[in-house]
């Protein structure tokens, strides 16, 4: 998903969908790792697999630098958001045991005078904010941390409430899905409240001692510190531990190996517990989420697969990555810990998708270019309807900044291609017959993504579309028309139309293609401008769209809505 492709190293998210499970050979995925370790893109990794009947956990790396001791199926990690998984369950558990329900107020288990955002008389319930559609933004603005290398550890509930009560919802809640740390964290402080204890003692009380899983935590005890592992950035610099006292339900479990694979187990129903009707609770459907057929249920996500549905999340603080993928239907599951920003997503994919050669690394011999040869690269570059990377330069280093995301630093290997440290990404830059650059390619996660130069008049151009894309005869198309659009349409098996919507409206994504942006000529009729094609959406006698139908060159292709 092009919005997503650079990962933020806040509490991240990065959506992949995965095949079927195949045998995994130890030693080549232990090799694989080898590779990356000496390339420097990660430090150590423990890696879990469920094969039928068969456990096992890999180590490769080092806990510690300082040490240089091996991680071991009882090294901690911070699993990031791995954690809302956890607080999807505990939301489960107290709906089964009658103590909230899912379309419950989140105003009415706050404490009285605390306002929340509301928009067309409509209030945020528990199941948005597990679902990710309450409206409420990623992260909120009033954040402005002492220490940036530890971003979370001064914001206070007190301050959450403040910026609550003074946002202003962009769109209608429910309308859209839009993953916000601040909605999970909210929602794991809510459970708290309802519950009379803190995040933390709540999870031990109705997950981690019903699992067995002891050595799963938020504060660690001073006898137990020495099994924490050091988190390490892009390049390969110790970072500081996170502390999230305020989003404790968004992103601040620390967790071993050997638990996390009784925690997978769990959710496998490989292991039975009076925790299993919540946990299969957990799992169930509520709305579809954003582009290529990726669903949600209480926090977990679900990717459609040929060979049987993927169950999944991710997870990333300042100096860790995690990654747990579930094909139950299979009895496969992986999960993945690094106390490095490697690309655990890509990691534990591969391992799903029994492509091992995915995983290896290879040496990347950094360059230094000349002033000249830097300045030719500078401008924005379009990669989807309302994603750039602009480029930029500073004190000699060259410097990508994505839309909504932090700026990472690019290194060269030759004139026209750099790689980044701080994600497992690359970036290419192409030139046309004159020797100018026209365009980049961002490479990340087996995908391929081009990006456009922008020009003034193309800048211009963009801003006056986004202004008509939604307008027929000087009247907007509704949100209520735009929203009976929205889903998957498919043309044959394995190849789909998605329609989403975007900030400026309404977008089109072929499997494999990049989103284009759609422009009204009616509420149920739009053409393409990139590609000269017009889609027509059929309309039943109830009002729900149908399908709808491609036409380009002179050729009509229906595609039918399948969610």
């Amino acid at each position: 998903m092009v919005l997503k492709l650079l990962a933020v190293a806040v509490l991240a998210l990065n959506i992949s969908c995965t095949e079927a499970a195949t045998p995994v050979d130890t030693a080549e995925v232990e090799a694989a790792l080898e590779t990356r370790i000496e390339h420097a893109h990660g430090i150590g990794y423990v890696i879990g697999i469920i094969d039928g009947d068969e456990r096992r956990i890999i180590t490769a790396g080092v806990a510690r630098k300082s040490t240089g001791a091996a991680p071991t199926e009882d090294s901690l990690f911070e699993i990031g958001s791995i954690t809302k998984t956890f607080t999807g369950i505990l939301l489960a558990d107290m709906v089964l045991k009658g103590e909230v329900a899912l379309d419950d107020t989140v105003a009415s288990y706050l404490p009285k005078g605390i306002n929340l955002p509301m928009r067309n008389g409509k209030e945020i319930t528990l199941r948005h904010l597990a679902t990710h559609s309450s409206g409420l933004p990623r992260l909120p603005s009033n954040i402005a941390p002492a220490d940036i290398s530890n971003p979370y550890a001064d914001y206070t509930v007190d301050q959450m409430y403040a910026f609550l009560a003074d946002y202003t919802l962009e769109r209608d809640i429910g309308e859209l899905p839009e993953y916000s740390n601040l909605g999970m964290g909210l929602l794991g402080h809510v459970l708290a409240l309802k519950a009379g204890v803190p995040y933390e003692t709540l999870i031990k009380q109705r997950i981690l001692e019903p699992l067995g899983m002891a050595d799963t935590t938020i504060t660690i005890s001073a006898d137990r510190r020495f099994l924490l592992t050091d988190g390490h950035d892009g390049e390969g610099k110790k970072t500081s531990h996170w502390d999230l006292p305020t989003f404790a339900g968004a992103g601040a479990i620390l967790s071993s190996g050997k638990d996390m694979m009784i925690y997978m187990a769990a959710n496998m129903g490989l292991v039975q517990s009076a925790l299993s009707p919540a946990i299969e609770m957990s799992h169930e459907f509520q709305r579809n989420f954003g582009q290529g057929g990726m669903e949600i249920g209480l926090a977990w996500f679900t990717a459609k697969s040929s060979d049987g549905d993927i169950l999944w999340h991710n997870g990333g603080t300042g100096g860790y990555r995690s990654y747990m993928a579930m094909n139950i239907e299979k009895n496969f599951g992986v999960l993945v810990l690094a106390n490095s920003n490697d690309s655990s997503d890509l990691i534990g994919s591969s391992i799903i998708k029994g492509e091992l050669a995915s995983i290896v690394a290879k040496e990347k011999i950094e360059v230094t270019l000349s002033k000249s040869d830097l300045q030719r690269l500078l401008g924005e570059y379009q990669l989807a309807p309302s994603f750039t990377i602009t480029i930029t330069v500073k004190d000699g280093a060259l410097f990508a900044d994505p839309t909504g995301q932090p700026q990472f630093g690019l290194y060269a290997t030759s004139k026209n291609e750099f790689f980044l440290k701080a994600v497992d990404a690359s970036i290419s830059f192409i030139e046309d017959a004159k020797g100018s650059v026209v365009s980049l390619v961002l490479h990340q996660n087996g995908a391929n993504t081009p990006g456009l130069k922008l020009t003034a008049d193309a800048r211009a151009d963009l801003k006056a579309d986004a202004e008509a894309r939604q307008t027929v005869n000087g009247a907007a198309v509704t949100v209520e028309d735009m929203a009976k659009l929205l889903g998957a349409y498919q043309l044959a098996p394995g190849f789909t139309i998605t329609i989403a919507k975007q900030k400026d409206g309404l977008t089109a994504q072929i499997t494999g293609q990049q989103a284009f942006p759609l422009f009204a000529k009616s509420s149920t009729e739009f053409f393409l401008k990139a590609v000269g094609a017009t889609l027509t959406f059929a309309v039943g006698d109830d009002g729900k769209v149908t399908s709808l139908t491609v036409h380009q060159n002179g050729q009509e292709q229906e595609a039918k809505k399948i969610s």
